[in-house]
């Protein structure tokens, strides 16, 4: 599968983004989704992620409540709704795919990733 994110932008404390990631194939049910970001100098982090069929989700702490992933398999497409955004969340934004159903927190069953889109948060 191949995905696509976009989305991203330059926003202010306190405002929200939206970001989209496209993926390609007739498969996207089968793939569990998720967000990780990497801010300058960092580790790439979990942000979030989503069942095959959507049913389940989980967040890093940091962005629980704030941030919201949904996907539509008819689309082929997988959301993160950031509100309530800070400078703290300034990162390129990548999202994931993978058939494993264990370690979504984890880098490591994600053998899928799109190209990253930037989302700065001024102050």
């Amino acid at each position: 599968v191949q995905l696509q994110a976009s989305g991203g932008g330059l926003v202010q404390t306190g405002g929200s983004l939206s970001l989209s990631c496209a993926a390609s194939g007739r498969t996207f049910s089968t793939y569990n989704m998720a967000w990780f970001r990497q801010a300058p100098g960092k580790d790439r982090e979990f942000v979030a992620t989503i069942s095959k069929s959507g049913g389940f989700t989980s967040y890093a702490d940091s962005v629980k409540g704030r941030f919201t992933i949904s996907r539509d398999n008819a689309k082929n497409t997988v959301y993160l709704q950031m509100n309530n955004l800070y400078p703290g969340d300034t990162a390129v934004y990548y999202c994931a795919a993978t058939t494993r159903d264990y370690g979504l927190a984890q880098l490591y069953p994600y053998n899928y990733w799109g190209q990253g889109t930037q989302v700065t948060v001024s102050s």
